[in-house]
């Protein structure tokens, strides 16, 4: 089988990178955006990012939005929402994408949008977790929301080949269910659609019907649970059926996880100062320090796990 076939028969890049060092976060933007566009002919639909920076203050919330339609009055939702809770709202706005930060609880902000701003969709929530994601290629969404700039602690990014469903920005990757958790994927669920009704039944709403969001929202129900990331991702490989290689961020950690057959592309690396993974390893070789680096392909239904603690 030819190279250009096996990428589009293993579908969509996925990359992300964890600081080590703290001489890395200033540069994480640029090396996290060199990563996603290296794998641009891996998924020309969309594309997207999250990013762990700037802890909010206690009691306050970061939450990404998403409206239907350019030109959405965000300022005027935020001094809204900040009203109703009795707090302040700080609002950054990038067409229909918007981050706001709020002095709420993710819980109180998110029903009072549901609430009073149906039509919006949040696509984050967190202390520290921002998502960035639309239609397009990565060059041109990373150019978009100015992504080689930021700095962090960790980030994921996806460049998405839509399969099983829409070509959406609310359909692109990364997903978030709450909690700062987030979750890219490649490959394939076959029971997204049965946990996504047990979710249902359980008051964890699923907006899309991407499979991805279904992992994610199972992830995080399961933290809120009481359950350690590594005991919720036990428990996927348990209760995910199907192909897949998962990364997932947490407040304070990144992990790796592929599926018992482990078909789908991966391969890993880890200097002093950092730890990448990538679904092909050029997305990683441009990394400063890589030809030092120890380098591995993840094994199948193994949990790889690096924390800030």
């Amino acid at each position: 089988m030819a190279r250009e076939d096996q990428r589009v028969n293993d579908m969509c890049g996925i990359v992300g990178i964890f600081a080590k060092s703290a001489a890395v976060e200033p540069h994480l933007g640029a090396y996290i955006s060199s990563m996603l566009i290296e794998m641009t002919d891996r998924g020309p639909d969309s594309a997207g990012m999250a990013v762990y920076r700037d802890p909010a203050p206690a009691g306050e919330t970061k939450l990404s939005l998403l409206a239907a339609e350019p030109g959405y009055p965000w300022d005027d939702l935020a001094a809204a929402l900040a009203s109703a809770v009795g707090g302040t709202a700080v609002v950054e706005a990038n067409g229909r994408h918007a981050l706001v930060r709020v002095q709420a609880s993710a819980a109180d902000a998110g029903a009072w949008l549901a609430t009073n701003h149906p039509g919006i969709l949040v696509v984050a929530a967190g202390s520290v977790i921002e998502v960035f994601k639309e239609k397009g290629l990565p060059a041109d969404v990373v150019e978009r929301f100015g992504l080689r700039q930021v700095q962090g602690s960790h980030a994921l990014g996806h460049t998405r080949m839509a399969t099983e469903s829409a070509v959406t920005t609310a359909h692109s990757h990364p997903f978030s269910a709450g909690g700062d958790l987030c979750l890219v994927h490649n490959g394939s669920l076959s029971n997204h659609n049965r946990l996504r009704e047990e979710l249902g039944r359980k008051g964890v709403a699923v907006h899309t019907d991407n499979d991805t969001e279904v992992a994610a929202a199972y992830l995080t129900y399961k933290l809120a649970g009481g359950a350690t990331i590594t005991e919720a991702l036990e428990s996927a490989l348990a209760d995910l059926d199907g192909f897949y290689t998962f990364a997932v961020g947490t407040r304070d950690g990144f992990s790796v996880l592929r599926d018992p057959f482990a078909c789908k592309h991966a391969v890993m690396a880890e200097t002093d100062d950092w730890v990448a993974m990538a679904t092909e390893y050029r997305a990683i070789a441009h990394l400063p320090g890589a030809e030092h680096a120890e380098i591995w392909e993840p094994a199948p239904a193994t949990i790889y796990s690096w924390n800030r603690s």
